[in-house]
């Protein structure tokens, strides 16, 4: 409140002034830096698992339920 005072409007603006330096701090990655397909970026990760996605995603859900 230092900052902006108590004045009418002067949260928004400390608001707004927040998300800004937010969004400075956490940048998104250019588009340079993004592989072109994202199956590609991914793929492998999940190579050692022995049971098929319905399978996974079952168990995840049985997990977020704990």
């Amino acid at each position: 409140m230092k900052v902006f005072g108590y004045s009418k409007g002067s949260l928004s603006q400390a608001a707004e002034s927040a998300i800004t330096n937010w969004l400075e701090a956490n940048e998104m990655p250019d588009e340079e830096d993004v592989e072109e397909d994202p199956i590609e970026a991914i793929e492998g990760l999940l190579e050692d698992l022995d049971i098929d996605s319905v399978e996974l995603q079952h168990n995840l859900s049985k997990f977020w339920l704990q």
